[in-house]
């Protein structure tokens, strides 16, 4: 576990990333498995969440 704040939010960014290019590269060679597609996009959507709510965190950190 990273406990640094810096860390934990270079982490999300860069699972972030690689889950929107897993799911967009994923999506386009399946064909009818909806339940592997439903999955891999709601763990889309909460990853970047995650990541936004880290955000939030480093930059109110930043300020004080």
């Amino acid at each position: 576990m990273i406990k640094s704040l810096k860390g934990q939010f270079i982490l999300s960014i860069i699972t972030a990333i690689c889950f929107i290019y897993l799911v967009l590269s994923y999506t386009d060679f399946t064909g009818e498995a909806k339940f592997s597609r439903i999955l891999f996009f709601t763990a889309m959507i909460l990853s970047v969440y995650n990541t936004g709510m880290l955000t939030q965190k480093y930059i109110k950190s930043k300020k004080s």
